[in-house]
């Protein structure tokens, strides 16, 4: 064997799956990408990524007091059939990295809240539906 221990069941080599995972992305991704020209289309002004904000929100509009996140299901948790997907090969590390991020995820939408903001999640899954996406945005853009 090549330096793999027998219970190892990725289909990759160490090398391939290093290179596969160095490939994913934290910010500029596509999901991220398409809710940016939505929000563009809708005639909105936002900040990226701000350092001083606990979390550092994807999208930021400091007017509105908006912070937006744009989740991966799988990546974050969610409950649609992407993020309820565990992969069978090392079950355990990827259950905890999982719970970890959605922990993190709750910690830092509460304390966003209790600094007075907005704090809304858009799941990679909801992107699929430009009109629902659409109408959303509108409605988070719309004056309370």
């Amino acid at each position: 064997m090549s330096g793999e221990s027998p219970k190892t069941t990725d289909v990759y080599g160490p090398e391939k799956r290093s290179a596969v995972m160095r490939r994913v992305k934290g910010r500029d991704t596509t999901p991220e990408l398409i809710v940016r020209r939505a929000l563009t289309r809708l005639g909105a002004r936002y900040r990226l990524h701000r350092k001083d904000l606990p979390g550092n929100p994807d999208i930021v509009m400091p007017g509105r007091r908006l912070a937006l996140f744009v989740h991966g299901c799988f990546w974050h948790g969610h409950d649609c059939a992407r993020g309820a997907r565990v992969p069978k090969a090392n079950r355990d590390y990827w259950l905890g990295k999982v719970g970890r991020n959605r922990a993190r995820d709750a910690r830092t939408q509460a304390e966003l809240a209790a600094l007075g903001w907005r704090v809304e999640t858009i799941w990679e899954c909801e992107l699929k539906d430009a009109e629902a996406l659409e109408a959303r945005l509108r409605g988070l853009l719309a004056p309370a």
